[in-house]
């Protein structure tokens, strides 16, 4: 396996962002093996935040769960259905990730919305999180009568498509944007021929993750292999 003999990088340990009063620590891929085998590390729990690919390594803590869902099995429930039917006449265009004021404006009040007090609304961090690359992603932006209402970023790997991250018009709260990209996500990597869409960190008790598991049939990678999460 390529990944095995690979040394890697523990960055220095942070206040956990998912579980109040965490404190976490990552595990860093080197750059050379994440652009060479950058689907491999997904398949094996990693996520990407611009150049670095990487994985939790918390001394005292296994929440991070990384998910997937099974793109071909995936069966909406009625909510999810509703979502797609309010939804699927947003009109869709595939750019390069590249800086453009309006998706930074967007963001910024995305972040104030719903990470009020938080420290990820800088354009360093938002050019660096989300708009370098140096595998095969695109960013997608949706707009509704020419108006931008979202943003995704989504990474291609051999077997599915891999959500970085997507932010979208606050105050089109109950249009269920954010559920909506996930399904946008999935129906798109069933036209690709892509198996799995790759979902990142699922974390039980962390109010932020827990829409993940509503999209079934899911899979957790637990003791280095995936299997379905109940």
């Amino acid at each position: 396996m390529i990944l095995s003999n690979e040394r890697y990088y523990l960055t220095a340990e942070y206040p956990c962002s998912y579980l109040e009063g965490n404190i976490a620590r990552s595990e860093v891929a080197p750059p050379q093996l994440a652009y060479r085998a950058f689907g491999e590390l997904i398949r094996s729990g990693f996520r990407r935040s611009g150049l670095f690919v990487y994985r939790p390594a918390c001394r005292h803590c296994m929440a991070c769960i990384a998910v997937r869902v099974d793109a071909a099995a995936f069966e909406p429930n009625r909510s999810q259905k509703r979502c797609w039917q309010r939804n699927e006449r947003l009109e869709v265009i595939a750019c390069e990730p590249s800086f453009d004021k309006a998706h930074f404006d967007l963001y910024r009040r995305y972040q104030h919305a719903r990470h009020p007090g938080g420290t990820m609304d800088s354009m360093e961090q938002y050019c660096e999180a989300l708009l370098q690359s140096q595998v095969d992603s695109t960013l997608y932006e949706f707009r509704e009568a020419d108006k931008l209402v979202m943003v995704s970023i989504v990474d291609r790997i051999e077997d599915g498509l891999s959500s970085v991250y997507a932010f979208f018009d606050p105050d089109a709260h109950r249009a269920g944007l954010g559920t909506y990209n996930i399904l946008w996500q999935i129906d798109m990597s069933r036209k690709m021929g892509l198996p799995y869409v790759y979902l990142g960190y699922w974390v039980e008790n962390s109010r932020k993750m827990s829409y993940k598991i509503n999209f079934a049939p899911i899979e957790g990678h637990i003791e280095g292999k995936w299997s379905p999460l109940a």
